[in-house]
C-alpha cells in the first residue's frame, strides 16, 4: 500500500497543472495582407463592389474572400504578380455574392497546375442555409449550386460552429455572438433554418484574427455581425489585447451619426492603432474613424486594390489612397 504522503507527491507530478490560455496560443511573427478586391483601385488593377485579400502569415498563404465578379480577383492577382497556385486555403467570410463571385473561376485557374491550390475552404455555420424567395421561388444563395461543382474538383468545405485556431496565432471567429445590438445587414433577407424561415441576420459572418506581440489584427469581409461584436468576441476567446489593425469591410457606409459615435467610442475602449476601411465601410466612415480614434492619414486609410498591411511596418496605402 502506497503511503498517503507519497501518493500525494505522485499525484502532483503526474497530474498536469492547468496551463494559462495565453501560453497555449501561439503568436504570429510575420504577417502581410494585400487587398485584391474593393471599390478603389490604382493603375491597371480593377475595382468592384466586393472584397478579397491575400494573407501571408508565417509561411502560410490564405485567400480571404473572392470578390464579386468572376474574373476581377484573378486579374488583379496577375497584375500584382501574386501567385495563387501556392495558396491551399480559402476563407469565405459569408455567403453574399460580392464575396464569393470569383470562387470557382479562381479554383479552376489553379487546379491544373496545382490540384491542392484553393482546395480547402473554411465557412461558418449557416453559410449553406437556403435563402430562397417565396414567390417566385428563387434561391439566392448561389453557393448551394456551387458546392457540388467545387467538391467535384476535389475541393473540401470545412464548416465551423465555434472559434478555431488554424495555425499558431491565426484564428477564425466562427459565428459571432451578437452581444451588442448592431444591425449591419439589410433586414430584407430570409433564410431557412431548423427553426423555420426567419430573418437572415447573416449568422455565418466570420472574421480572421491574428494574435501578435503588437496586439490583435482583425480582417473582416463585411462585418455583418458588427465590428464591436467581432472585436469584443476576439478579445474574449484570444486575449483582451489592443487592436493593432482593423482591416476590411465593416458595413457602416449608411450608418447614422449616432451609430458611428457609439461604434468609435467602443473601439476607443479597445484601442486601435491602424485602420484600413475597404468595401462597404464607407469613405466618410473612414474619415470619421480617423478623427474619433485619434489616428492620422498614415494610420487610417480608405482601402484600395493592391494596398495592404504588414506587421511591424504598418499600412501600405498605395498611390490613390495615401
Amino acid at each position: 500500500m502506497i503511503p498517503r504522503a507519497l501518493l500525494f507527491v505522485l499525484l502532483v507530478l503526474l497530474v498536469p497543472c492547468p496551463i494559462p490560455a495565453a501560453e497555449l496560443h501561439g503568436k504570429v511573427q510575420e504577417l502581410k495582407i494585400t487587398i485584391l478586391s474593393t471599390m478603389l483601385a490604382d493603375g491597371d488593377e480593377l475595382g468592384e463592389w466586393g472584397f478579397a485579400a491575400l494573407v501571408e502569415v508565417d509561411g502560410h498563404r490564405i485567400l480571404f474572400d473572392t470578390g464579386a465578379h468572376t474574373d476581377v480577383v484573378l486579374k488583379n492577382a496577375r497584375t500584382l504578380k501574386l501567385d495563387l497556385t501556392t495558396v491551399p486555403e480559402v476563407i469565405l467570410s459569408h455567403w453574399h455574392w460580392d464575396h464569393v463571385g470569383g470562387f470557382m473561376t479562381l479554383r479552376d485557374s489553379v487546379r491544373g497546375a496545382a490540384p491542392g491550390a484553393l482546395a480547402r475552404t473554411h465557412v461558418a455555420e449557416g453559410f449553406f442555409y437556403s435563402r430562397a424567395t417565396a414567390a417566385p421561388p428563387v434561391e439566392n444563395n448561389a453557393m448551394l449550386r456551387v458546392r457540388p461543382d467545387y467538391e467535384q474538383t476535389g475541393g473540401t468545405f470545412v464548416v465551423h460552429d465555434r472559434p478555431v485556431q488554424l495555425y499558431p496565432g491565426v484564428w477564425l471567429t466562427g459565428p459571432v455572438p451578437r452581444k451588442y445590438p448592431e444591425r449591419n445587414w439589410s433586414g430584407r433577407g430570409r433564410m431557412t433554418t431548423s427553426a423555420g424561415v426567419v430573418e437572415d441576420n447573416v449568422p455565418d459572418d466570420m472574421s480572421l484574427v491574428f494574435d501578435t506581440a503588437q496586439g490583435l489584427v482583425v480582417l473582416t469581409g463585411c462585418g455583418h455581425a458588427g465590428v464591436i461584436n467581432i472585436t469584443d468576441h476576439a478579445r474574449t476567446f484570444i486575449r483582451p489585447a489592443r487592436i493593432n489593425a482593423l482591416i476590411g469591410g465593416i458595413h457602416l457606409f449608411n450608418a447614422s451619426e449616432e451609430t458611428l459615435a457609439w461604434t468609435t467610442e467602443k473601439l476607443r475602449g479597445f484601442g486601435v492603432d491602424n485602420f484600413i476601411g475597404a468595401h462597404c465601410t464607407g469613405i466618410e466612415t473612414v474619415y470619421r474613424f480617423r478623427r474619433d480614434l485619434g489616428l492620422d492619414r498614415a494610420h487610417a486609410v480608405v482601402g484600395a486594390v493592391g494596398a495592404g498591411f504588414e506587421l511591424g511596418r504598418g499600412i501600405n496605402a498605395g498611390e490613390i489612397a495615401k
